[in-house]
């Protein structure tokens, strides 16, 4: 029997295929029939099983009585009733309907013609059932021809009405001349895309009106940083054009030219700069802050965005964001689309900003999930408009050429159908645009057009010579140098292409808009750049595509835009697009231009590299942030929509409805590919994930993770330019690039010409980009059209990866490596080898480059810019003229003079500074705004970098001073380092020296450390003064170690004593200690001198001892002035003064003045000792050299303090040097390092890690030290801006049980308002910027606990007086500023800042964690110091101090010979340091008293009597 499941699908199938053939008439009178029949199907073929098994039952016997006996009788009866009514009921229900469907959601602002978008009817999976009605289809013996009639048109709903532009305000009416009215979309959008802030998606046929609408919105933006619009003078005055910035993200740099020009010429008025950041149209500093519309592509948007700063911080300012086409989606650069909109999201939502969305589109069929996509509120802000609202009705035609793909019977078919189609439209008095896709198939086309009219017969019907303005066209043409653009215009045919000279394509676009011309054939720049329309649009689909380096179908995006240009607005009533494509392209190019296809995620393949780029920017720190940044993309959207195409199915949607698991499958799978290429560190087990050098590299520059991989295996420490262009054509960026059999005999003949060896040869991909590379840079023509474009995508990719790996070997110390990729970077952007001649980048006449290579190839440059003019001329067998311009050349080509000094810092590190000065002449139009040049230090063999520094020069810098700390093991040391700067832009600009190291003399090794002993701390009462005890006691109830060690020699002894000991050990307390015990045991008149490098230490004395002095009867001065210092003495006196001032009395001592009259004297913090202080110790020592006074020295711990106590006096058995590791509180010291240089970006990048920081004592506060006050409010943002990301409550650092009435009482007592909203966030300042009370302010907040972030500038580390149990350094070096504003260069911390900062990390009887950020080169020699000891020498010879101080003592009679000057000069720590270490001072005899009588007869040099009134300014200058 046959199965009636086949019965019944044949049947099925059968009607299925009659009703596809019926007309519209009989498909309404059958519907219901239709209905039934196909319900009645289902439900069979559901039961077929049953039924089959039913009807093939055995016959009945003895095993089957009883069976069928039930079924004979009413039971059957039962089942064909329910079957009946079964029936019934299906053919009662609509014919497209089930029950796990819903029913269609109705949108307010969808504008269609039929229920279904362009009537098509689709699948669950996207595909069609169904063409638009009155689609025809007819067969050709050459093509088959499908035609899509117009749309029909949507009726006006009652609540529209056009809006008349005399209606519009003041702004919006300014923008729109010309216009009368909004067309019917712009009337149906305006309210809301002028009226509100919603996001927007406006899906809308190609022409429709999308930029105007794109114009409100900008419009809307101006509006609201315009408080005044009453006029165009309120409008111009009143309008914040630095307030905000609008992105307009094209998808072609064409388009974006075209779109610069529109906005550009309509916002004029207004004084709004628009302008185009593409990577042909880069903007500088200066230019992006003066623009407030910036017109960019998708991919540069994602790159500026990826840099935290620069054109990174146009984000900061964002206020709309327009995404024109963004159907892009569904091809692979939608990858790029996806990106940037989630980073912008998560941007929204960190910052608590507003940024307006604003997305147009063709019409696509899920324009839902685009806007879900885009957070368009589906009753707001999403505008559907079906192809019935194109201004110019379109009847598509898809030609589907016979004859197999690439086939010479398909071309010859292609051509003769074009011809066919071009021919009856010209028939018909109709322009016709025919679109190719290379340059030079547009003269190929025309000709070919225009021999074949001639066969036909009918070359007359498209001559233009009956135009009336024909005679005044074929002069203008007459005048062009093009000969086929002359030769075609006779026969009415045209040419155009952006390799047109500017004027000839001005010229044809004339000429075609006033109807001289009947046929264009164009390139698609045409269709994308210019509006230029015309009745018919003609297109193949095949073109060169070389990303991929092959050719390709056309994207659905440039139909489109031809499409776009068919129809005449004004003139005509309709247009015809013609899309000639190959028989198996027919169904894709109908289902994608008819949008029956659902646009898909593409974010899948670029998942790797774009969480690369958020782990690099910082807004993704774990998979847990990572799956939360996932769920802002269109991947996203459509795993919940249609979840098969990516591996889920329903189960699955249903148990995890926000697909966390599925998140976390594909960040888990990106994240291990990462760290597979060395690009990120990832901790499975918290999830946490780092940025590498290498993978902040990589999202730099672009770069794919697969081509890290490459690098990876084929990277060495040395390559020659042959081995680096072999390694870079590996990269998989050229994977597209593929050789074909038609190149490779002029591959051939160009390899054996090319500088540098191919590997690989011409038969495979890497040999070939490597030929074109290697081409590129030495200017070679290409003949095959294809290599022109193959050659161009590999210099634009080449370029970029070259500076990649530059990075890269720089990051890894790699001085050869890196000194050839500097080269090939260069050679690359110029275009000439390294072996060309150094002043082919000047622009140099041919002929005078010609010669000098010829004449003077064999000359430096700088021994041609010694020369004159007339004498290069007659070198170069030349004239005066052109000599006196290669002199000019020579003068400004980039060369630098590079001196150094050795300054050795300890036994084993040396450092070197040194001195680049310009030697050229500055031209801005040559080098611009600055100059930058690589400078670093390389081992003896030149493959390692020791260290590196990355500095520029500008027209004011002509100077630049740069240090290198240098580590010399005494048991190996080098014979000499080389220094080497090479330019970053100019090829052969680079100097090197030498540095000899066989004859320098380190100092020796300092062996004397006191060992920290286990004894038993003393207790207060030790000093047996219970007055003392009891004034201390809140403080000190017993000694901690180091103090105990140091009690005797203090307490029981007079001798002089040295403490060197760590920051925050209780040396201060201690002395304070001693103060007080000896004044108490002294007589009635006693002092005590405490003497404090600056400010910041005498506050921190004065107030420990103010309530100690006041209790013990004692008397505590601070001194601030000079005339106050040794002012008699009255009862028992501690006397603070500053360095300073104490040198400024010591100058103008009286006779009478009397220094004896102090028992002692305490010097605090030696280890700050600058040429003032030291000065002022040399007096001090001098004029008490007869006396009793004990000198009690504080330092921080020193690595060699034998010479600081020899030079006080004081005895080894009382010099105390502790190391810095010996103080008793715990110090968690943590570093992380960063090859970036100073920038903003920097610090930028340091903004997560220090929030990590911040976080490590839990709630405990925080101290940040930034390098300048102008830093602080950025960082504090940035810190803010990081407790968002990670879900921080939205009061930030701030506590929650802090009320907000509170807080409010302290903030009204603020002086400086804009920082109200910082410090609500649990963020402060402390700085001299601030008024007084604001600082007293901030410290109260700071000790109750409300703010928990306190960040502090570099200068004012010493008089901060507060601690934390987490300290972090951001960065450890600052820009400093030279006189006028003038000479900026980056200069270093001093170790005794840094030291400084980590002491306010110490605090009794807790952790303390200190966190440093510095470059990855300072790393060592900062950590050397930190855990063995400072150095200290004398800095008297880095200043004018010690000059004036002896031209001060000349002037007043002090020093009145040369050997009183050297005498003097005895009692400094200069004089025995001088001796320790004499390369440091240049000492080359190593004698101290030689070394002091040279140093005599120098300042003698300086001893010209001044006036009087000099002599008063001198004194002054001194102080």
């Amino acid at each position: 029997m046959k199965c009636p499941l086949n019965c019944w699908t044949s049947l099925g199938t059968t009607i299925s295929n009659w009703l596809r053939s019926c007309v519209v008439e009989e498909l309404r009178q059958l519907r219901w029939y239709a209905r039934s029949c196909l319900l009645s199907l289902w439900y069979l073929i559901i039961h077929a099983q049953q039924l089959n098994e039913f009807l093939s039952a055995p016959a009945a016997g003895p095993s089957s009585v009883a069976y069928d006996t039930q079924l004979s009788g009413s039971t059957f009866d039962g089942a064909k009733e329910r079957v009946a009514r079964q029936l019934e009921e299906n053919a009662a229900r609509p014919l497209f309907s089930g029950t796990a469907v819903l029913a269609p959601e109705v949108l307010p602002n969808v504008f269609t013609s039929t229920s279904f978008a362009h009537g098509n009817v689709l699948s669950q999976f996207g595909n069609r059932y169904l063409l638009p009605l009155g689609t025809t289809r007819v067969h050709h013996e050459e093509f088959e021809e499908v035609t899509i009639p117009p749309a029909t048109v949507v009726q006006p709903r009652s609540t529209e009405r056009p809006i008349l532009v005399n209606e519009l305000d003041l702004l919006a009416k300014g923008c729109f001349p010309g216009y009368t009215s909004l067309n019917r979309i712009q009337s149906v959008v305006y309210p809301t895309a002028y009226g509100t802030n919603e996001n927007m998606l406006v899906c809308a046929p190609t022409g429709a009106g999308k930029t105007d609408v794109a114009m409100l919105t900008i419009l809307r933006v101006i509006k609201q940083h315009c408080p005044r619009i009453q006029s165009i003078g309120d409008i111009k005055s009143s309008l914040n054009r630095h307030a905000f910035k609008i992105i307009y993200v094209a998808p072609m740099k064409a388009l974006a030219s075209e779109i610069v020009r529109k906005f550009k010429k309509r916002l004029a008025w207004l004084g709004v700069e628009v302008r185009e950041l593409t990577g042909d149209m880069q903007l500088t500093k200066a230019e992006i802050a003066d623009t407030q519309v910036i017109v960019t592509t998708p991919e540069k948007w994602d790159v500026v965005t990826r840099k935290p700063t620069g054109e990174g911080e146009l984000v900061s300012s964002l206020k709309l964001l327009i995404i024109d086409e963004v159907h892009l989606l569904n091809e692979e650069r939608g990858a790029v689309i996806e990106t940037i909109v989630a980073r912008t999201q998560r941007h929204v939502e960190s910052s608590q900003s507003v940024i307006r969305i604003v997305g147009l589109s063709a019409t696509l069929p899920n324009y839902i999930d685009v806007a879900d996509f885009l957070c368009v509120s589906r009753y707001k802000g999403l505008f559907y408009f079906d192809s019935s609202f194109r201004p110019i009705p379109l009847e598509q035609h898809f030609l589907a050429i016979k004859g197999k793909a690439g086939s010479a019977q398909s071309r010859k078919n292609m051509d003769h159908v074009t011809y066919q189609k071009v021919s009856e439209l010209v028939e018909q008095g109709h322009q016709v645009m025919v679109f190719v896709h290379a340059r030079k198939e547009t003269v190929k086309a025309a000709m070919t057009l225009k021999e074949m009219a001639q066969m036909e017969g009918t070359l007359d019907d498209f001559s233009c010579m009956d135009h009336p303005q024909f005679d005044i066209f074929r002069r203008s043409i007459s005048e062009s140098r093009n000969k086929e653009m002359r030769s075609l215009f006779d026969s009415g045919f045209g040419i155009h292409h952006a390799g047109m000279l500017r004027s000839d394509r001005n010229l044809m676009e004339r000429m075609f808009e006033a109807r001289a011309l009947k046929v264009l054939c164009c390139t698609a720049t045409l269709a994308w750049g210019v509006n230029l329309p015309a009745h018919a649009a003609i297109t193949g689909t095949q073109v060169y595509d070389s990303g991929k380096g092959a050719f390709v179908d056309l994207s659905v995006l440039d139909v489109l835009q031809v499409f776009g240009r068919a129809g005449r607005p004004g003139l005509e009533t309709s247009g015809e697009g013609y899309l000639c494509t190959t028989e198996d392209k027919l169904a894709h190019y109908l289902e994608a231009i008819l949008s029956q296809n659902p646009i898909e995620s593409q974010f899948r393949g670029g998942i790797v590299d774009a969480l690369n780029a958020e782990i690099s920017l910082g807004t993704v720190g774990s998979t847990r942030d990572a799956v939360q940044w996932l769920g802002y993309t269109y991947l996203f959207v459509r795993m919940k929509k249609n979840p098969f195409i990516y591996g889920l199915d329903h189960g699955a949607l249903a148990e995890d409805p926000h697909l966390g698991a599925k998140r976390q499958e594909l960040i888990t799978l990106a994240a291990r590919k990462l760290v597979e290429a060395n690009m990120a560190i990832f901790d499975v087990s918290t999830g946490s994930l780092t940025i590498t050098d290498l993978g902040r590299i990589a999202a730099k520059y672009y770069v794919r993770h697969a081509s890290i991989l490459i690098f990876n295996q084929k990277f060495r420490p040395r390559m020659s330019e042959a081995d680096v262009l072999s390694m870079l054509s590996m990269s998989t960026e050229f994977d597209q690039v593929q050789v074909r059999e038609s190149e490779v005999k002029e591959l051939q003949a160009l390899m054996e010409i090319l500088p540098c060896e191919v590997q690989g040869g011409t038969d495979t991909s890497q040999g070939k980009v490597n030929i074109l590379l290697q081409a590129h840079i030495s200017r070679h023509a290409m003949d095959d059209f294809a290599l022109v474009s193959d050659m161009a995508y590999c210099a634009q990719n080449g370029g970029r990866i070259v500076r990649a790996l530059l990075e890269i070997a720089l990051s890894r110390k790699w001085a050869g490596s890196a000194a050839v990729l500097v080269g090939l970077s260069k050679s690359i952007e110029k275009r000439l080898w390294p072996f060309d001649h150094p002043l082919k980048q000047l622009g140099l006449k041919a002929e005078t480059l010609y010669n000098i290579e010829r004449w003077a190839n064999d000359w430096e440059i700088s021994d041609l810019a010694s020369l004159g003019a007339a004498e290069l001329g007659q070198l170069v067998h030349l004239n005066e003229i052109q000599g006196k311009a290669i002199l000019q050349a020579a003068k400004q080509f980039p060369t630098l003079q590079l001196d150094y000094s050795l300054s050795p810092l300890a036994w084993d590190v040396l450092k070197i500074t040194l001195t680049a000065t310009r030697g050229f002449e500055w031209s801005s139009k040559l080098h611009g705004s600055g100059e930058t040049f690589w400078i670093w230090v390389e081992d003896q063999s030149g493959v390692n970098i020791l260290q590196l520094a990355q500095t520029t020069f500008r027209q004011d810098v002509a100077t630049v001073n740069v240090e290198f700390f240098v580590s010399i093991p005494p048991q190996a040391q080098p014979e000499a380092v080389t220094v080497r700067a090479i330019s970053d832009h100019w090829i052969d600009a680079q100097d090197e020296t030498e540095i000899p190291l066989r004859d320098v003399k380190m100092p020796k090794r300092s062996d004397y450390l006191r060992p920290l002993l286990d004894v038993p701390f003393l207790p207060l009462s030790t000093t047996r003064q219970p007055q003392l005890q009891r004034t201390f006691s809140s403080r000190v109830k017993y000694f901690n170690g180091i103090q105990t060690q140091v009690f005797w020699s203090l307490f029981h002894t007079r001798m002089n004593a040295l403490i060197c000991a760590p920051t925050g050990s209780g040396k201060s307390t201690v002395a304070q200690l001693l103060c007080c015990h000896q004044l108490l045991n002294a007589s009635k008149d006693s002092a005590i001198l405490v003497i404090t490098p600056g400010r910041g230490v005498t506050s921190e004395w004065a107030s420990d001892l103010q309530r100690s002095c006041r209790d013990l009867s004692m008397s505590l001065q601070i001194v601030d002035s000079p005339e106050r210092v040794l002012l008699p003495i009255h009862g028992k006196t501690i006397r603070i003064v500053n360095s300073s001032l104490l040198l400024r009395a010591l100058y103008s001592r009286k006779p009478q003045d009397s220094v004896t009259l102090f028992s002692t004297v305490i010097f605090e913090n030696l280890e700050r000792l600058d040429s003032n202080y030291e000065l002022a110790i040399s007096l001090l020592r001098s004029t008490t050299q007869f006396c009793h006074t004990r000198f009690i020295a504080l330092c921080s711990s020193l690595t060699d303090p034998e010479d600081l106590a020899s030079w006080l006096n004081i005895d080894l058995s009382a010099l105390h040097n502790f190391l810095p590791r010996d103080r008793e509180q715990s110090i968690h010291t943590h570093t992380q390092t960063f090859t970036i240089p100073h920038s903003a970006a920097l610090f930028k990048s340091m903004a997560k890690p220090a929030y990590a920081a911040c976080n490590t004592s839990g709630s405990g506060p925080a101290i940040i030290f930034v390098p300048s006050r102008n830093q602080c409010k950025a960082i504090a943002l940035d810190l803010i801006t990081q407790c968002a990301l990670q879900n921080i409550a939205s009061k930030g650092f701030l506590p929650e049980d802090i009320p907000d009435e509170v807080l409010e009482v302290y903030l009204v007592h603020l002086t400086d308002r804009t920082l109200v909203d910082i410090i609500s966030s649990g963020v402060g300042f402390f700085h001299a910027g601030l008024s007084r009370g604001d600082c007293k302010l901030m410290l109260q907040l700071y000790n109750q606990g409300i703010i928990r972030v306190l960040i502090v500038p570099r200068d004012s580390c010493w008089s901060l007086p507060v601690r934390a149990p987490v300290v972090v350094v951001m960065g450890t070096q600052y820009v400093h500023i030279g006189q006028g504003g003038s000479g900026r260069q980056v200069r270093n911390y001093e170790l005794t800042e840094l030291v400084r900062m980590q002491s306010r990390a110490v605090l009794h009887g807790q952790e303390g964690h200190f966190f440093l950020f510095c470059q990855a080169e300072s790393k060592e020699t900062i950590l050397r110091f930190l855990h063995d000891g400072l150095p200290l020498e004398s800095e008297l010879l880095k200043t004018d101090a010690l000059r004036r101080w002896y031209l001060d003592g000349r002037t007043q009679g002090i020093i009145n010979s040369r050997q009183q000057g050297a005498d003097a000069l005895g009692f400094t720590f200069l004089a025995r340091r001088a001796h320790s270490n004499p390369v440091y001072y240049e000492n080359s005899e190593r004698a101290a008293n030689i070394f002091l009588s040279r140093l005599v007869d120098t300042l003698e040099e300086g001893t010209v009597k001044p006036t009087p009134a000099e002599s008063s300014q001198t004194t002054t200058s001194s102080v």
